[in-house]
């Protein structure tokens, strides 16, 4: 039998029940990296979901309980027993899956256009194939990260003008994925609480129920939908504001005569406190985004979210300048440089270097964003031969040369910079490098022994 949540007449603990044993089907729309994990919690949890996707080969892997997102401890295995026991299926049919669902789940990107205008093209496709299979009593929720007023401005009119269903008729809730690359599992079955805000205070209680089944912590309701999204959006950019905050320290490392990092540190023992670290920029799918969240999609200003996001997109280019400067400086003092330094170009220009990481994180396989890529792109930009090694990813697309790792050295190169500090970065053997300017993006490297000039963003040269 199937049953939906929003508006029955059963007691809250029958209708967990009903989510429990698989009478509540669910569509899940969106299978990548936080998409699957979030299927699979809810398939093992209720024993009947459909996954929607595009990509005829995610479908297919998951019909043949395969993995294909990397790095998820415990999510092929999971994977594989769910679709065993056909607990987790997948299609690329949304509108099918969509008339057999009676909860659906959105999550779907939400990226930047080249104008860092929001693009919500991929939710709005969703919410068009959920309305024509809605069904009374029917919920919604979007868990993709949206701007503020998304849901009751454009999704909720969407649903109402695509579908035979009016407000009302079915719940509609924003419950924001609160996820990171690499432990998505244990975030999603609730590393953190999760937060639910409904059109209505129906949708917020179904949603409530939901994910107090799913997760092992609280679960925080909100006033509306609106709040949940700001929740999300408000997390993202208190992150980029304060890594912000620690790269403007970080500039000032030489000027001050300090190491900043260690500042920083001290700083932070004082409980109201708490700077995160400096580093060569912030990437990924999702803090370079949500400032535009804001900035390109409300009418207010918000000077100090746009002052953050310039800092942090600044930061490749302070590291390229780092380069610069060691390289003007040899055969001199690198905290006393030539005259001959130039931050746009000067002794970049004619230089090999070699970029070690091209991942915005350690261990994720992810380049959206990612500082890596943009500081060789600056680098090329100054007339260097740009090397890049990655033990993840290659450097398809990227104005540089892919290296393999061991085969660095080979290159003849002036200068290296640490951009990503995966855990492979720690065999390198610095020694078979002839004397190096070398940029330490994440101050990983202990070369205080070595003849290299050394850089630390947060430390100046050694």
């Amino acid at each position: 039998m199937t049953r939906s949540l929003y508006g029955a007449a059963a007691a809250d603990g029958v209708q967990a029940e009903w989510l429990r044993t698989g009478e509540v089907p669910v569509a899940v729309y969106g299978l990548g990296k936080m998409g699957l994990p979030l299927a699979a919690v809810y398939a093992e949890t209720t024993g009947n979901v459909t996954g929607v996707d595009v990509d005829q080969s995610v479908v297919d892997a998951v019909n043949d309980g395969d993995c294909h997102v990397r790095g998820e401890p415990g999510l092929p295995s999971l994977v594989e027993s769910l679709s065993a026991r056909s607990a987790l299926g997948a299609t690329t049919d949304a509108a099918a899956a969509a008339e057999q669902a009676s909860l659906h789940v959105v999550i779907v990107p939400t990226l930047i256009d080249d104008d860092h205008d929001p693009d919500l093209s991929a939710v709005t496709d969703v919410a068009s194939s959920v309305a024509a299979g809605l069904s009374p009593g029917d919920a919604v929720f979007v868990e993709s990260t949206v701007p503020p007023r998304t849901t009751v401005d454009v999704l909720e009119p969407l649903l109402d003008d695509r579908g035979s269903l009016d407000a009302g008729e079915y719940g509609l809730a924003v419950c924001p994925e609160r996820t990171s690359s690499g432990r998505a599992l244990e975030d999603v079955r609730g590393a953190h609480p999760k937060v639910v805000g409904g059109v209505d205070d129906e949708s917020t209680r179904v949603a409530e129920l939901v994910y107090g089944e799913l997760v092992d912590n609280d679960v925080i309701p909100v006033a509306d939908a609106t709040t949940a999204e700001a929740v999300k959006v408000f997390e993202g950019l208190y992150r980029d504001a304060n890594i912000a905050l620690a790269n403007d320290l970080a500039r000032l490392t030489d000027e001050l005569g300090v190491e900043v990092r260690d500042a920083i540190d001290a700083a932070n023992t004082q409980p109201f406190c708490d700077i995160h670290t400096p580093g060569p920029g912030v990437g990924g799918h999702c803090i370079p985004y949500y400032p535009y969240f804001v900035l390109n999609w409300l009418r207010g200003d918000a000077p100090l979210v746009r002052t953050a996001r310039e800092v942090n997109d600044a930061m490749p280019g302070f590291v390229a300048d780092r380069v610069a400067e060691g390289l003007a400086a040899r055969g001199g003092t690198a905290s006393e440089p030539t005259d001959t330094y130039a931050t746009d170009g000067g002794a970049v220009e004619g230089a090999a270097v070699g970029v070690l990481g091209l991942t915005y994180r350690a261990g994720v396989a992810e380049t959206r964003a990612s500082p890596g890529v943009d500081v060789c792109e600056r680098l090329a930009e100054r007339g260097a031969t740009v090397y890049a090694a990655d033990p993840l990813v290659d450097a398809d697309g990227v104005q540089a040369e892919d290296v393999a790792l061991e085969d660095l050295p080979d290159r003849d190169l002036d200068a290296a910079v640490l951009a990503t500090d995966h855990d492979e970065f720690g065999a390198v053997d610095w020694a078979a490098f002839d004397p190096l300017v070398v940029v330490d993006g994440r101050d990983a490297l202990d070369l205080a022994d070595s003849d290299h000039r050394v850089y630390t963003v947060g430390r100046g040269w050694a």
